[in-house]
Order: C-alpha cells, then structure tokens, then sequence
C-alpha cells in the first residue's frame, strides 16, 4: 500500500477553500487532520498586491486515508473555451465598446500599467437573457493584482467603467470587466466548492457555513446548488458579512 501523506500546504481564495483543497489531496475526513492557517490572505493596498489564504493540514495519529467521495475535478480550462468567438460589434454596442475601452487604458495607465492589451466581446447570452454583457477581458504583466482579495478590486474598476460609460453614452449600460478570464475561473471553482461542501452537509446531516461573500458569488453558490436533491441554500448575515449556509434536506 503507498504511504499515505501526513502533512499538506494549500492555497485558496480563502481559508475554506485552501482547506477543501487540501483535504482534496490528504483524502481524508475534515475531523481526521490538524488545522493550522500559515496566512488568511490579503487585500493588499487598495486592493492590489493581494495574495491567497495557505493553510496547513496534518493528519491525526491513526487516521487511515479514505476514498474521496467523488474524483478530483479535472483543472479548469482557459476560460476563453467558455464564450462565444468575437464577433463585430455594432452599433450601440460598439460605441460603448470604444468608451469602456478608452477609461480602461486610462485608468490602468494612472496605475502605472501600460503593457495592457484589452478584448471586448459579446457575451454568450444565458438561459432567458436577451441582452448579455459587453466583456473587458484585460490582460498584460501583472494584471492579476487587478483582481484584489474575493475579486474585490476587480468589481471596483468595473463599477468605475460602467459609470464612466453610462455616462458617455447616455445609456444603462451593462458590462463586464474581466483579467485574464480570472470571473470565469472563479465563478467553476465556487461551483465545485459548492459541489463539495453540499457532501460534505449530507454525510454529516449538519449545516456547512461559507465565509462571507459578495452578492455575485452568493447567487453562484445558490444556483449551483439549486437542483440539489439532499440539501437547499439560504444566505444568512448582514452586510459585507452575509454568507451562504447549505443545509442538509431531512428524510
């Protein structure tokens, strides 16, 4: 039988999800190992300079591995695998396209980032959505400390953009912003997050709570999870605190 491994470090958007990834790896039981968190992630200054949770697992004494529950997942493709081909844009769409590209370049080059190169596409529309979303996709060197802690910096540039181009045009505008398709990976790592700690509720029969989220990400862990047959969603909390909890369904 090969040795089974005592001790991991992980990495994650967060605490929880650094522990998921290394029970992942022991393949063991969250009450099987030791905890220790080397660092709870940072925000950065003004959201740059961010940084990921790394936490420590260590496996109890006579602790014998056990099977996960379900395979690994695969690593998340490009996330450019995942929209629609770019398309011409047209009309109001381009005229937004050109303002929101323009602040961008501004903006990014008041931060010192000029090496910047930025695709806008149309959005592949969702279930029901008639008008999807204008994509800023942003990449370059050092772009990703753009996203900022949970993606927060990244929300604030977009939330900037939109204004400016709502502004511009005269328009509600509805856009995204976007860094090296950074939303896209989040958004399949909450889903399997998601997938895991619902497991995790039903072989315990006990309430999992998430860490605080913002709103988006709260709605990606709802819908993920709303065709679940063993468990149902609520959020709970105020605020910035407010938070998922996954709640086994009783028998």
């Amino acid at each position: 039988m090969a040795e089974i491994k005592r001790t991991v470090e992980s990495e994650g958007a967060d605490v929880e999800e650094a522990i998921v990834a290394g029970l992942a790896e022991l393949q063991v039981e969250r009450d099987a190992v030791e905890i220790e968190v080397l660092d709870e992630g940072g925000r950065g200054v003004f959201g740059l300079g961010a940084h990921p949770a790394r936490v420590q697992l260590t496996v109890k004494a006579q602790t014998a591995a056990v099977p996960p529950s379900s395979p690994v997942p695969p690593p998340v493709r490009e996330a450019v695998a995942e929209v629609s081909p770019q398309v011409e844009l047209t009309g109001q769409d381009r005229d937004e396209a050109e303002v929101g590209r323009a602040a961008l370049l501004e903006l990014l080059s008041m931060m010192g980032m000029d090496d910047i190169k930025i695709d806008v596409r149309k959005a592949e529309a969702d279930p029901g959505e008639k008008d999807p979303p204008l994509v800023f996709d942003v990449r370059g060197s050092d772009v990703d400390t753009l996203v900022g802690r949970r993606g927060e910096t990244l929300a604030a540039l977009q939330h900037v953009v939109r204004l400016i181009v709502g502004q511009e045009t005269a328009t509600r505008t509805n856009l995204v912003v976007d860094v090296d398709g950074f939303k896209a990976r989040r958004q399949q790592s909450l889903q399997r997050l998601a997938e895991r700690l619902a497991e995790q509720a039903v072989r315990t029969n006990r309430r999992v709570v998430l860490e605080p989220m913002p709103p988006h990400e709260r709605r990606i862990v709802h819908l993920a999870l709303r065709e679940h047959s063993e468990v149902t969603t609520e959020s709970i909390g105020e605020g910035n605190r407010r938070k998922v909890t996954i709640i086994p369904r009783h028998p």
